[in-house]
């Protein structure tokens, strides 16, 4: 993450970028669990349904950029419902049923870490871009 340049890079990729290889990892992420659990439940494509608005937005965010802030915070918006749906893992602590579905935990527990660590890294790119508007005013 550079400070001295004008867009925030993650791994020296736009914001933007990182947001589609983020979607692409949770849509492939849903059909390899799908396919590997042998499910037959759509519930166990829900990453790949975040991904795709993930992606879709944030192809988007590229396409258009006058809409790029409007874009990006719905971006965030799914990231953060990413997250709250991998904390349904905690259900499963309380009930003792914890990776007794392995791969629906699995899921669970990859949403959460991934979306707080994507929820963070926007959060930071927000402030990063506040902090530049500032600057140029």
């Amino acid at each position: 993450m550079e400070s001295n340049e004008l867009e925030f890079k993650v791994f020296g990729k736009s914001i933007e970028f990182f947001s589609i290889c983020y979607g692409l990892f949770l849509i492939i992420w849903g059909i390899i669990v799908s396919f590997f659990s042998e499910s037959t439940s759509m519930t166990s494509y829900i990453p790949s349904y975040l991904g795709l608005l993930i992606a879709l937005f944030s192809i988007l965010s590229i396409k258009f950029p006058n809409k790029k802030k409007a874009f990006m915070h719905i971006v965030v918006l799914v990231g953060v419902v990413t997250m709250l749906g991998g904390l349904d893992l905690i259900r499963g602590i309380f009930n003792e049923t914890l990776f007794l579905n392995f791969w629906a935990d699995l899921s669970k527990l990859m949403m959460l870490m991934t979306g707080f660590y994507f929820i963070y890294i926007c959060v930071q790119s927000f402030r990063f871009a506040r902090k530049n508007r500032e600057i140029s005013n």
